[in-house]
Formats: structure tokens, C-alpha cells, sequence
């Protein structure tokens, strides 16, 4: 077992109500949960699916040595503050028998999703790795939905949809829920394409992008699986006994990440009636997967192992054991569970082919 921390009961209701039944679960603690992070983390969307909502896609092409179709896609919208767009980058398989399985990656470093036609061979997007295994390799690049800066809130999609009378609520809806609320419409026009299987598409994160693979997953259950890649800090990993990040460290770094009620519990964890186990546990019964890098000590490997294992008792309620009773595993010594991963690879901060590699062993059983 992992080691034990004071943390808030995921199975207790605020009223001091047991859940004991995966209904009771779904009707009860969940909602209760994801308003907590709405009130207290990521704040409070304005908006969900565009009424204006309209998709392009570009004639396919082959690529990669004639290993997969190249397309790319724009994701149209509008709101009070004028229109908006969101373009896709996606690879799919050539050889591929009917609609197939996909990985969106949320991508935080750089531009993929306008890259040419020989993009996609990286460590960090290994789009024809993905399609050799038979995954669609779709990335979206943060910055398309909302530029990671401080600015007040005025630019991306917070520019579009704002429209507060006098000073910003203090959870109004920040960086970190505009990315997961991008991962959305990116599923909207997923849900739109052929040649992939909208009930099999998997949205994965690296670092601030895993953050907001996280709560992607937790508002939109139409994402099969859920991936989490050295996320740390408001990510994966506990806030209760990290020895990483502290939530007062993003907050003063990052002041964009996150709503204006998160500051607040700057240095004082404790107080939050949330911890990221909840957030793991509001993907279930879905499958998610975590992954740790040994000398990413800021984003506290352990720390980001015991998220899962505190998260499990949702799991069980739904029939799955999970990763209730692993020990924190060697390095490259990967733990599946019941519809949960985890591994913990040998290097520092980064999404490697090794990760990648995981992630679709995982998914050949998950998806």
C-alpha cells in the first residue's frame, strides 16, 4: 500500500452522507465534487457546446512513408465577444479497417497542429508510432484555445465568452478549464468524422496540458480514457503531502492556471475540501492512466501514485479493484489495474516514445 494522508473522504457526501452505491455515486457525490472544483480550482465555464459550432477539414493526403492520411481540421465558434477557431492536426492509419481508435494529445509545447506534411515523428508527438499501431493521432495546440499568459483574461476564448458586469468572479473559469473546455469542441468534431470511433478516443496531456487532460475528462465523459502525464501539481498528484509543487508555487508562477478562490488556499492545502484524488475518481468508471518521470521530483511521483490508489474505492463501486492495494512500483516496472496505470519511467520532465508506448498498451485493453 501506499503511504496514507489526511485527505477528504471521496465517499462522504458534504452532508456527512456514505455512498455505497455506484447510482448513489453518479447521482450524489460526483455532481457534488465538480462543483467543488468548479467553486474552489478551475472555475466555472460560461459555456459549453457553441450553437455556432461548425467544422472544415482539408483534403487528405498521404504521408509517412505511406503509412497514414494527413488531415487537417478547423473548429469554428462565435460568441458575444466576436468569432473564434481551433485547428486540428490528426493522423490517421491508411490501412485502417473502419472507423478507428484515437489519441488527442493536448499539446503544450509548441506548434503541431500547423505543422507540415512530415510532422508527426517526434518523441513528444510520435503520430507514426501512433499509427502503426493502428490510433488515430490527433493534437491540438493549447495556445489555439487560449494563449498561456496573463493578460486579465481578455484573450482567447475567455475574450469571446466573457462578459462578467464589473470585477471577474472569483471563480470565474481560467486557463487551465479553457484548455479542457478546447479538448471538448476537439470532441464535438471528433464525434463528426468517419474514420474514427468517437466511443474510443483518448485524451492525453503532458505537464499543464495533463492538468487539463484531467479536467477535460472529468467534464466530458465522452472521453473513453483519460491520460495524465507528469501532471503534478493540481494535476495527478495530491496536494496533501506533496513535497513538490505547492499549490502557493503555480499560484504565484501561474496566476492564469487556475480561478481567484484557488489563491486563497495558498500554503494551506489542508483547507481545500478537494484533493486530486477526487478529481481521478470523477473519470470513473472510465479508465485513466498516470505517468511519472523518476527525477520529476517538482511534480512528486509519489505523491502523483497516490492519487490513484486513493481514488480506487470509486472504482470499486463500479466492480473495478483499480490500484487499491499496489506498492509504489520500480522504475519502468509498469502497474496495471482494474480500468487504472500507473508507471514511473527512469529520466526527467518530458513525454517520451517510452510513455507513448504505455499508453497504447494500455489502451489495447482499455479502448
Amino acid at each position: 500500500m501506499t503511504e496514507q494522508r489526511e485527505l477528504p473522504d471521496v465517499l462522504l457526501t458534504r452532508v456527512g452522507e456514505r455512498i455505497e452505491t455506484a447510482d448513489d455515486w453518479q447521482k450524489k457525490r460526483r455532481p457534488e465534487i465538480m462543483d467543488l472544483f468548479r467553486e474552489y480550482v478551475y472555475g466555472r465555464e460560461p459555456v459549453r457546446r457553441p450553437a455556432s459550432l461548425s467544422f472544415d477539414t482539408s483534403l487528405p493526403e498521404t504521408v509517412l512513408g505511406g503509412a497514414a492520411i494527413r488531415e487537417e481540421a478547423a473548429i469554428r465558434f462565435a460568441g458575444p465577444g466576436g468569432e473564434g477557431r481551433i485547428r486540428l492536426l490528426q493522423f490517421l492509419p491508411r490501412d485502417r479497417r473502419g472507423p478507428c481508435p484515437a489519441f488527442l494529445l493536448l499539446n503544450n509545447r509548441g506548434v503541431l497542429a500547423r505543422g507540415g506534411t512530415d510532422a508527426g515523428s517526434s518523441a513528444f508527438w510520435p503520430a507514426d508510432r501512433l499509427a502503426a499501431r493502428g490510433y488515430a493521432a490527433i493534437v491540438l495546440d493549447l495556445e489555439e484555445v487560449d494563449p498561456d499568459f496573463d493578460d486579465g483574461f481578455g484573450n482567447g476564448v475567455h475574450g469571446l465568452f466573457d462578459r462578467f458586469e464589473g470585477k471577474r468572479p472569483a471563480d470565474a473559469w481560467a486557463t487551465i478549464a479553457a484548455w479542457a473546455w478546447g479538448a471538448g469542441r476537439a470532441m464535438d468534431y471528433l464525434e463528426t468524422h468517419p474514420g474514427i470511433d468517437a466511443s474510443r478516443v483518448a485524451v492525453v496531456g503532458h505537464s499543464r496540458g495533463g492538468k487539463a487532460a484531467l479536467w477535460a475528462g472529468a467534464l466530458d465523459e465522452r472521453f473513453a480514457l483519460v491520460v495524465s502525464n507528469e501532471s503534478g501539481c493540481t494535476g495527478a498528484a495530491l496536494s496533501r503531502g506533496n513535497k513538490g509543487e505547492q499549490i502557493q508555487d503555480i499560484n504565484e508562477r501561474f496566476p492564469h492556471w487556475f480561478d481567484e478562490n484557488y489563491k486563497s488556499f495558498n500554503g494551506r492545502a489542508e483547507a481545500l475540501p478537494v484533493d486530486q484524488h477526487m478529481l481521478l475518481a470523477t473519470i470513473a468508471p472510465r479508465p485513466v492512466y498516470v505517468a511519472s518521470a523518476a527525477e520529476d521530483l517538482w511534480a512528486d511521483p509519489v505523491s502523483e501514485f497516490a492519487s490513484l490508489v486513493h481514488a480506487a474505492p470509486v472504482y470499486r463501486l463500479y466492480g473495478y479493484r483499480g490500484l487499491a492495494e499496489a506498492r509504489f512500483p520500480e522504475i519502468e516496472a509498469p502497474l496495471v489495474g482494474d480500468r487504472m496505470g500507473y508507471h514511473n519511467r527512469s529520466g526527467v520532465h518530458d513525454l517520451t516514445v517510452y510513455d507513448w508506448d504505455r499508453f497504447m498498451d494500455f489502451a489495447d485493453e482499455a479502448l
